[in-house]
């Protein structure tokens, strides 16, 4: 089980959650900063948290809505999704947490200097902004949304990105996986996994009409390759 812990915003604009989850002993390890759905740092990404601090690494997940709406908020919540809202500018101060987090992380003497930003739903476009420009150095998403405005963050990306969809993600049209595919086909190191059948917000537990253990399983086996690499 992790601990909430308070960042102080090198905004200047107050300070922060972030649910913080170590991993036992004092063994070097790589770090996971988690940026989550609209519905926030709830019991399904804390889980997530617990998980990769089980396997042997560092995971924090920031409230990346402190400054409207903080804490995590019920699926059934309309608020949820009106917090994100305007979209691009949540995202666009989301990146101050995330960098901020990533700071907090970096000081912990159990952490080997390594970090992959890894987001789900609305958090996902940080699986590429977080290796291009906030630091990290490796990306994973998993039923990414908004990710046609984010396909620039991958022109020079010398850093391994994964994303991970399902074919059925309302929030991730044909298109848009089809485009990723593509790309993926010019830039080694980006990876991309489609998943029939699979719909939107299949890491969520409390999601029942979405939650898919087999996908789950192979995103979490996927990011720990990942995390494993950072060692």
């Amino acid at each position: 089980m992790g601990n909430h812990v308070k960042i102080k915003s090198s905004s200047g604009a107050g300070e922060f959650d972030c649910y913080l989850a170590l991993p036992a002993g004092n063994a070097k390890a790589p770090a996971v900063v988690m940026a989550s759905a609209v519905h926030g740092v709830n019991a399904d990404i804390r889980g997530i948290a617990d998980e990769f601090a089980a396997k042997g690494f560092i995971a924090a997940a920031p409230d990346l809505f402190w400054r409207t709406l903080p804490g995590p908020l019920p699926r059934d919540d309309k608020r949820a999704g009106e917090r994100s809202q305007p979209r691009m500018p949540v995202i666009k101060a989301g990146e101050t947490d995330m960098a901020d987090t990533l700071a907090m992380v970096r000081k912990l003497p159990q952490h080997n200097g390594k970090a992959a930003a890894m987001g789900f739903c609305f958090g996902g476009p940080y699986a590429a902004i977080g290796p291009k420009r906030l630091g990290f150095d490796a990306g994973i998403g998993c039923h990414s949304t908004q990710m046609k405005d984010f396909m620039q963050e991958f022109d020079g990306l010398g850093k391994p990105v994964c994303l991970i969809w399902g074919d059925q993600d309302f929030a991730a049209p044909p298109e848009v996986q089809a485009a990723y595919v593509e790309l993926s086909k010019k830039q080694p190191q980006l990876a991309v996994h489609i998943f029939p059948g699979i719909q939107h917000g299949y890491m969520m537990r409390e999601n029942a009409a979405a939650w898919s253990p087999p996908t789950y399983e192979f995103s979490m086996a996927r990011s720990i390759d990942i995390l494993n690499s950072l060692r």
